[in-house]
C-alpha cells in the first residue's frame, strides 16, 4: 500500500546494533552507503553460491537476460542450449553485482541451484511440470514460504518466524515448475505503519533504490519485486497489492504489472493488510511473462473464499489474450481529470498513448472521469481498513510458528524496544490507531464503513463503463518518480484507489519517459474479472508502443541542480 500521505522528510542514518547481526542482507550499512550483495546463509555457514563466469557463453547469457522472454528461455531450454542451473546461477550473478546498489533482493534461496537441478533432471526424463518449469522467480518478503528463507514483511520482528507451509501461490509456482530464487524487498509492513513511511524502505533490506536513476523511489510497497524484474534479476517476481503497490513501483521501473481482481490469487499465507484489498500479482519486463505468472498463479483454494470462481476467471490458455489486434473495435475510455496538468512529461506521454488507441482500432471515449475517492477514504476506507488490519494480522501472527510478537499490541512493543533498527525514519502511527480499534469485523459500525467504501468505489468504476458503453479505462498511472527522501505531496490523484476498494483489476504498461529517463506507465482498468480483457489490450498497446529501455543506473538525474 502506497503511504496515505507524502510529506518531505529528513534523512536518517540507521545506527548500527547487535540487532542488525541477524538480518539476512547488510540492512544496517548507512542509506547512502554501498550494501553487499544479498545472500543467505547455509547450515554450515557457506554461502549458497559462488558468483562465477566461466565462458562467454555465460557472458552473453547475461547480456541477452533483460531482452529474453520466458518463452524463449523454455525453448532454449527444450533445445538443450541452456540449463535451469546455468539459467539460475546467471541470475544470482547479476544479483551479486546489482544488488548492493538497488537493494532489491532481501534474501536468496540457498536452495536455488538444488532446485535448477532438480528440474534439469525432470526436464532430461520428459517430466516437466508447467509452463515455468526451470524458470526463476522472485516473491516479494511478504509471502510465506516454508524452506529455509524468513517471511518478514521487512521487519526483523520475523526474522525467526517459521511458516508451516508454503503460501498456496507459492505451491502453485512449484507445481508449474518454477525456481523459488528468493525474496524481494519491500516497504516494511506494506506501507501501512506510518503514513510518514519512506517507500521501499525495510529494516531487513534497507532502501529500495529505482534501477533508472538511484537517487529516485521505486515507490511502494513492492519496490524490490519491482526493481529486480526491471533489472532483471529474475525472469518474473511477484509482489503483492493493498493499493498500488503493485501498479506504481511498475509504473516508475517500466515493467508490466497485474493487479489481479480480488479473488483472482489466494492469500493464503501472505501477511495481510487486509483481506478486503490484498491480492498478489505479477511484475514483468512484458505482458507476456506477466500473463504466463499470472494464468500460473491464479485458482481457487479452500482456504481462501473470495477465490471461489477463480479457476474460470480466465481463459484456459494464457496466449488467448495475446491478440496484436485487440484493441480494434473497442470503446475505450480516457481518464483525464485529476491526472493532466501536473507534469508535461505524463501530458504529452499520455496523449501520445490515446493516439496510439486511435491507430490501433479503438473507439476513444473522452469525458471518462472516475470520481476522486479522497472523501470515501477519509469517511468510511481507512476506519474499515484499521479494523481489518488488525483482525487479519493478529490471525496471521497468531497461526505462523516461530518466537515473534504474536498479535499486533506485542509487535508495537517490539518496534519501541527496538527503535532503533525498526524506527529511524518513521514511527508506527497506523499501528497504534489500528490496535485501538477493537477489531471486530462483524461489528455493525465496521461493517457500515466497509459497505460504504466498497459500493463508493465499485459505483465510480462502472458508473463511468455503463454511461459510456466502455470496455475499459486508460489512465496515466502516476507522475515521474520523485527522489528517495523527498517525497513532496502532489496534486496527482490516485488512479488506484477506486480499483483498489472495488476490488477490481488494474493493469499498467510502460508507456515513455520523463527527461528521457524516468519511466512513465499507462493503466487499464475495469470491472470485475474483466482481467483477461485488461491484458488483451495491454498487450496489443505493448507491441504498438516497444518503448521501454533498459535501466540506466544513473546516481542522479542529468541536468538536476
Amino acid at each position: 500500500m502506497r503511504s496515505l500521505t507524502r510529506t518531505t522528510r529528513r534523512h536518517t542514518v540507521i545506527a548500527v546494533s547487535a540487532a542488525c547481526l541477524i538480518v539476512p542482507l547488510a540492512a544496517c550499512t548507512p542509506d547512502d552507503g554501498p550494501r553487499p550483495a544479498a545472500s543467505a546463509t547455509s547450515k554450515d555457514g557457506a554461502a549458497p553460491y559462488a558468483p562465477k563466469n566461466d565462458g562467454k557463453r555465460d557472458g552473453r547469457l547475461d547480456e541477452r537476460l533483460d531482452r529474453t522472454t520466458i518463452l524463449e528461455l523454455q525453448e532454449e531450454m527444450k533445445g538443450k542450449r541452456l540449463t535451469s542451473k546455468e539459467l539460475t546461477q546467471a541470475y544470482l550473478d547479476r544479483i551479486h553485482r546489482l544488488n548492493p546498489r538497488l537493494n532489491a533482493v532481501v534474501t536468496v534461496n540457498p536452495d536455488a541451484l538444488d532446485l535448477a537441478r532438480k528440474s534439469d533432471e525432470l526436464r532430461r526424463a520428459g517430466e516437466e511440470r508447467g509452463p515455468l518449469e526451470g524458470i526463476p522467480v522472485l516473491i516479494k518478503d511478504n509471502i510465506d514460504t516454508a524452506d529455509r528463507q524468513p517471511t518478514t514483511a521487512g521487519s526483523t520482528a520475523l526474522l525467526h518466524s517459521k511458516p508451516a507451509q508454503d503460501a498456496f501461490l507459492v505451491k502453485k509456482l512449484r507445481d508449474a515448475g518454477a525456481v523459488i530464487l528468493g525474496k524481494a524487498n519491500m516497504s516494511e509492513w506494506a506501507n501501512f505503519r506510518s503514513p510518514e513511511q519512506t517507500a521501499g524502505w525495510s529494516a531487513t533490506g534497507g532502501q529500495t533504490r529505482n534501477p533508472y536513476v538511484l537517487d529516485r523511489s521505486a515507490c511502494g510497497s513492492s519496490s524490490g519485486s519491482a526493481v529486480a524484474a526491471a533489472a532483471a534479476l529474475a525472469a518474473v517476481t511477484i509482489g503483492s497489492e493493498t493499493d498500488g503497490s503493485i501498479v506504481c513501483p511498475a509504473s516508475v521501473t517500466s515493467t508490466v504489472g497485474i493487479k489481479p481482481t480480488l479473488g483472482m490469487v489466494s492469500r493464503s499465507g501472505m501477511i495481510p493488510i487486509t483481506s478486503r484489498h490484498d491480492t498478489a500479482g505479477p511484475i514483468a519486463r512484458n505482458t507476456t511473462d506477466a500473463a504466463l505468472a499470472l494464468w500460473a498463479i491464479h485458482g481457487s483454494d479452500t482456504a481462501d473464499t473470495a477465490t471461489s470462481d477463480a479457476d474460470t476467471a480466465l481463459p484456459s490458455d494464457y496466449r488467448e489474450v495475446l491478440d496484436p489486434n485487440a484493441l480494434r473495435g473497442k470503446r475505450i475510455g480516457v481518464w483525464r481529470k485529476g491526472h493532466i496538468g501536473i507534469d508535461p512529461d505524463v501530458d504529452r506521454t499520455f496523449d501520445e498513448a490515446v493516439q496510439r488507441l486511435r491507430a490501433l482500432g479503438a473507439t476513444v471515449v473522452e469525458g471518462a472521469d472516475v470520481a476522486d475517492s479522497q472523501d470515501m477514504m477519509k469517511q468510511d476506507m481507512l476506519p474499515a481498513v484499521l479494523t481489518e488490519f488488525k483482525h487479519d494480522l493478529n490471525a496471521y501472527l497468531a497461526a505462523t510458528p516461530g518466537p515473534h510478537p504474536k498479535n499486533l499490541t506485542e509487535l508495537i512493543t517490539f518496534n519501541k524496544r527496538n527503535a532503533t533498527v525498526e524506527m529511524p525514519k518513521f514511527g508506527q502511527e497506523l499501528f497504534e490507531m489500528a490496535d485501538k480499534t477493537d477489531g471486530d469485523v462483524n461489528a455493525a459500525a465496521y461493517r457500515q464503513h466497509r459497505s460504504a467504501a466498497t459500493r463508493q468505489a465499485r459505483q465510480a468504476i462502472d458508473g463511468v463503463l455503463a454511461h459510456h458503453r466502455l470496455d475499459a479505462i486508460v489512465t496515466p498511472t502516476g507522475i515521474p518518480a520523485p527522489t528517495v527522501e523527498a517525497l513532496d505531496p502532489t496534486p496527482f490523484e490516485s488512479s488506484t484507489r477506486n480499483s483498489a476498494v472495488a476490488g477490481y483489476p488494474h493493469i499498467t504498461v510502460p508507456a515513455g519517459y520523463a527527461r528521457d529517463t524516468l519511466p512513465l506507465g499507462v493503466s487499464f482498468l475495469g470491472t470485475r474479472y474483466s482481467d483477461a480483457n485488461l491484458l488483451s489490450y495491454a498487450y496489443a498497446f505493448e507491441k504498438a508502443t516497444p518503448v521501454r529501455k533498459t535501466p540506466t543506473y544513473l546516481p542522479t538525474l542529468p541536468g538536476r541542480s
